[in-house]
């Protein structure tokens, strides 16, 4: 099955991925799992059938006026749009709604079919003092669809899946632009058709979108080959409530900073992307995906760095530790020759046939200077195949009583080796003095010049308050990432999770510039309040705002735009 293949699926709001590929722990799992503590949680999660929902905030008159910029089949007050639309994929989210906490579902769900509607709806929401989150694939892992709800009147879910054309191919130049509600399988099936491929496969890619991607500067598994998705956009369009923002009218440009960047990561505070145009790839005639055997994380991360600094580059470069090594293998000691130990690095190389072979080659000269064992194809086959079902596991984990997470952070590749131990050792401590001793994980899984990013997964038995021990851990974490200087995400994105860490990390002179950054596009704060951008103690509340933004405002901003 390659990426196009896969199908386009709604999610359930607590149950990952495709229902047709839901997978289930098999029973000597659950035997190994009752060794190591764990316990089957006394309170299986909430039917959500059952659960009633706080009536919408909105009144007739808002909901009709709503109606009249999208249609009355497009504005949706039932419960199972809302809890479709409540929060995103985190473990926290999830637990959340496992508990039957459904604070943050949406007043309703809204669906515009075409920028101006979305710029319509933002200008009215703004008038009408309404809260809106930007919703592409839901798959935020960082808090970054649970805005604030305070001073506003109510809380819209602005879904952008009704925007998913593409809207141009040059083959020429080789972009293609895409609407924002566009899904990636999907956008790979319609690119494949002229022969050509995005090359952005994150693991999320079953459920994201291409305007989730934009907004929280993805990172797909391919980036050592293809990029980082911020690297490949290089024009877009944003909707925000003062009208429209189009950037990128050549591929480089020394006309001032580059917006495009602004926007990029900007998580839906600062306005709604409704296109991207990126750059696009032919179709790779071959592909081959092999694995390496280091015999240690010191020596398998100096060999992925020399390759990323001297060449050649693969386009897939991931390396796990030992400990995520001996978990992922079904038989280590059978792949690795029978001797036990050691971590398995993934190379992936696409391309012509000339190009696979010539790359494949000297990389396999580098890797065995550097000490690798070569493997063959099979682990790294067998990687690309299931790359995409871990996520189906967090599910059954979380009903057999596994608290299971992840994060991820980027350094210097001098600094790596240290961030990998205190994040570890932060984990470890801050979960065994719950008493659960966790097993954590990590790997290698972004590579660049001048560093890399770590990506941890941390399993552990649940206590009776899951949601509070995982803060505790992840809260201990943060602080490790930060006292390392690292960075606190690489493309997880920011949300509300990291939103105080994040602004130590760059600041307040840099905060302040995204406060008013905000404050000129989106003066009354409706977009994602409390998501990515801290409020300042010297702002005026997002009520404050909305009210002076309203019947004198809204006209003002109406002639402005228009």
């Amino acid at each position: 099955m390659t990426e196009s293949d896969l199908p386009v699926a709604d999610f359930h709001p607590y149950r990952w991925g495709d229902p047709a590929r839901r997978t289930e722990l098999p029973a000597a799992a659950q035997e190994t799992l009752a060794a190591f503590g764990v316990r089957t949680p006394e309170q299986p999660p909430v039917d959500l059938d059952t659960l009633a929902l706080p009536a919408t905030a909105l009144d007739d008159k808002a909901l009709a006026e709503l109606a009249a910029v999208v249609g009355a089949d497009r504005v949706d007050t039932t419960a199972a749009a809302r809890l479709g639309h409540t929060r995103g994929w985190s473990t926290p989210d999830l637990l959340r709604l496992r508990a039957g906490d459904v604070t943050d579902a949406p007043d309703a769900v809204v669906f515009p079919g075409t920028h101006q509607e979305v710029v319509a709806l933002l200008e009215l929401c703004e008038r009408l003092r309404l809260a809106v989150v930007p919703y592409s694939g839901g798959t935020s892992v960082v808090g970054g669809l649970a805005p604030q709800r305070a001073g506003f009147a109510g809380v819209v879910a602005l879904d952008l899946k009704r925007l998913d054309a593409v809207l141009a191919i040059d083959e020429v130049s080789r972009t293609a632009t895409l609407q924002a509600g566009l899904r990636g399988p999907e956008a790979e099936r319609r690119l494949r058709e002229r022969g050509l491929t995005l090359g952005h496969f994150p693991q999320s890619y079953e459920g994201a979108s291409i305007g989730g991607y934009a907004a929280a500067r993805s990172a797909g598994q391919s980036s050592a080959g293809y990029g980082r998705f911020d690297e490949m956009v290089v024009g877009l369009v944003l909707a925000t409530p003062r009208g429209t923002m189009e950037l990128g009218s050549a591929p480089k440009s020394a006309a001032g900073p580059d917006l495009r960047q602004l926007v990029l990561g900007s998580e839906g505070s600062l306005g709604v992307i409704t296109s991207v145009t990126v750059r696009v790839r032919p179709l790779p005639a071959e592909r081959v995906y092999e694995g390496w055997k280091f015999d240690s994380f010191e020596a398998g991360a100096d060999a992925l760095r020399r390759l990323v600094q001297d060449g050649p580059l693969p386009t897939v470069l991931r390396l796990s530790d030992e400990m995520e090594t001996s978990i992922n293998l079904a038989d280590p000691a059978a792949m690795f020759g029978g001797g036990p130990g050691g971590c398995l690095a993934i190379t992936g190389y696409e391309g012509s046939a000339a190009e696979v072979a010539a790359r494949r080659a000297g990389a396999s000269e580098l890797l065995s200077a550097a000490g690798g064992q070569p493997l063959g194809t099979e682990p790294g086959e067998s990687w690309r195949h299931g790359r995409y079902r871990a996520p189906y596991l967090r599910d059954p984990l979380l009903d057999a009583g596994v608290l299971i997470e992840t994060l991820e952070t980027v350094t210097f590749w001098s600094n790596l080796h240290l961030l990998r131990a205190a994040v570890t050792e932060a984990l470890t401590n801050a979960l065994t003095a719950q008493g659960t001793v966790p097993l954590v994980l990590c790997h290698i899984s972004h590579v660049y010049e001048t560093g890399a990013s770590l990506y941890f997964t941390v399993a552990c038995a649940q206590t009776d308050d899951p949601l509070a021990q995982w803060q505790l851990a992840k809260s201990a974490a943060n602080e490790a990432i930060r006292a390392a200087g690292a960075a606190i995400t690489h493309h997880h994105g920011v949300g509300t999770d990291h939103r105080e860490v994040y602004a130590r990390e760059v600041g307040p002179l840099a905060v302040a510039s995204l406060q008013a950054v905000k404050r000129v596009l989106d003066p009354a704060g409706i977009l994602n309040p409390g998501v990515l951008i801290p409020t300042s103690p010297g702002d005026r509340s997002a009520a404050d705002t909305a009210g002076a933004a309203g019947a004198a405002g809204a006209a003002g901003a109406a002639e402005s735009e228009h």
